[in-house]
């Protein structure tokens, strides 16, 4: 079964105009019922009053705000069944619920799909998305790098980030990154280590690659400790910081000075599924060598279309993974799982020592489901289409005269056509008449036809398509035409 076949949005907006969103809020209920209304009463209010309401971000082609997808007909059905079934698998319960197996299972597919050993990657679960991801892999580098710089037993988990840093004789751990996404430096305050702690060590003039010498002082600072994150994809162009040959150096940098190696690649993961052909060269460059990574953040919800919320942790490191997100003292689920797995083989860690929640939804379905029904040929053929229509926006924008494609070259030796080979799917551009630049986000998203993003680049407003959902096709691109053209014009 492919993902080729769209499913049939006709005229229908890709947002509700104001008026019907004003009229859904006049109609939620101003209170608590006394008495409840019935659940026959409350159906038709939700398909009447609230579902009107509500953007087609999921349903609509034509929406290339955030990174969204959408969600395959498998995924949905799937996720029909989450709900009806309402699986508890944070606990290993091999003799009552096969759910821990589905989600092993499924979390081995995606490995395959992004060519990486299932068995290599040992720690590896289903979070709320790249933001929880990046928690965790934060979490469990500040306790590698405390122990790789002398700590020994000593760890974060147990003791503490100021009493262990304290009794390693560490002053800092410092996060090196490039064009860092606003959920690193989120993570980064939640683990402890503060936002400030994030230092950009971008390369002058192309600053989502980095700056290897001074990425490398930053790592030889005495009585610091370091964690390097690479943004494979970064969120306004898309463009990746390493290609396979800095991969290599950033692992040899991090093994020399103890450092973990962390990967934000919340949607730029998936191009690790695209064949190794020339028109995909500069893509396949941009994945090469993330299997020499410590871990890995991605989003199941972006690229891989399934329902909010869904992301995925991968890491090699599953004794560290287990020390930080033990969950100690809890007798009656340690009892549950240790009495019913005595007589199965354990070859499944239970999910509960992987991860922050001791609560889950059953996630791992749908991403099982989607896989199973389209296969690594249906993914790569989506991603196909999706970098397709990506390129051809470009192209158009490449030649008007009333926008201008960004980031600009770094060099005028940089032609065009090596600018559509790193297009991967996101396309930045800004109007050339100042003026129209500032209000060309609200003018686009007005023809209610598509949905576009605004964002700044170099401090100027700029705007951004994202192309996510499993159903774009070439239609799309004369829509996307028509609406620019008749917003310059």
């Amino acid at each position: 079964m492919d993902l080729s076949s769209r499913l049939k949005d006709g005229e229908i907006p890709v947002l509700p105009s104001p008026e019907v969103i004003r009229t859904a809020r006049s109609k939620l209920l101003p209170t608590l019922p006394e008495t409840g209304l019935g659940a026959d009463h409350i159906k038709a209010h939700l398909q009447n009053d609230i579902v009107p309401g509500l953007n087609r971000s999921s349903q609509s082609p034509k929406y290339y705000g955030f990174v969204t997808g959408g969600v395959t007909p498998a995924a949905a059905f799937a996720d029909n069944i989450v709900t009806e079934t309402d699986q508890n698998v944070q606990v290993y319960l091999p003799q009552e619920t096969i759910s821990t197996d589905v989600e092993d299972r499924a979390l081995r597919m995606v490995c395959e799909l992004l060519d990486l050993s299932p068995d290599e990657w040992s720690h590896k679960t289903f979070t709320t998305g790249a933001t929880a991801s990046n928690v965790l892999g934060l979490a469990c580098g500040r306790d590698y790098v405390l122990q790789t710089a002398g700590a020994g037993p000593l760890s974060i988990a147990e003791y503490g980030l100021l009493e262990a840093s304290r009794l390693a004789g560490i002053l800092k751990i410092q996060i090196l990154t490039t064009v860092p996404h606003s959920s690193l430096r989120k993570a980064a305050s939640i683990v402890g280590l503060g936002r400030a702690s994030v230092v950009d060590v971008g390369l002058s003039g192309q600053p989502h690659l980095f700056d290897i010498p001074r990425l490398e002082a930053h790592l030889k600072e005495w009585g610091i400790c370091s964690i390097v994150v690479v943004s494979c994809a970064e969120v306004n162009t898309g463009l990746f910081a390493t290609d396979g040959t800095d991969m290599r150096a950033l692992r040899e940098l991090c093994n020399t000075h103890g450092a973990w190696l962390h990967v934000d690649a919340a949607f730029g993961l998936l191009a690790r599924a695209l064949p190794q052909t020339e028109e995909y060269a500069s893509l396949n460059a941009g994945v090469a060598g993330l299997e020499l990574a410590d871990s890995i953040a991605g989003d199941a919800h972006k690229l891989l279309n399934v329902p909010y919320d869904c992301g995925m942790f991968l890491s090699r490191h599953i004794e560290l993974g287990t020390s930080v997100f033990g969950n100690p003292n809890a007798a009656y689920l340690n009892t549950a799982s240790s009495e019913n797995t005595a007589s199965t083989d354990r070859t499944i860690p239970s999910p509960l020592s992987l991860g922050i929640e001791n609560s889950r939804r059953f996630r791992a379905l749908p991403v099982y489901a989607t896989l199973a029904a389209y296969g690594r040929e249906g993914y790569r053929e989506m991603l196909e289409r999706q970098i397709k229509l990506a390129r051809g926006i470009a192209t158009y924008l490449l030649h008007s005269k009333g926008y201008q494609l960004l980031p600009q070259p770094s060099s005028p030796a940089v032609s065009d056509a090596r600018r559509l080979q790193d297009i991967y799917i996101i396309v930045l551009f800004r109007a050339t008449d100042e003026q129209l630049n500032r209000t060309l986000v609200q003018r686009l998203n007005a023809t209610r036809r598509l949905y576009v993003s605004g964002t700044q680049w170099e401090g100027a407003p700029a705007v951004r398509f994202a192309i996510a959902n499993w159903q774009v096709d070439d239609q799309d691109l004369n829509i996307v035409k028509e609406v620019l053209s008749g917003t310059v014009s």
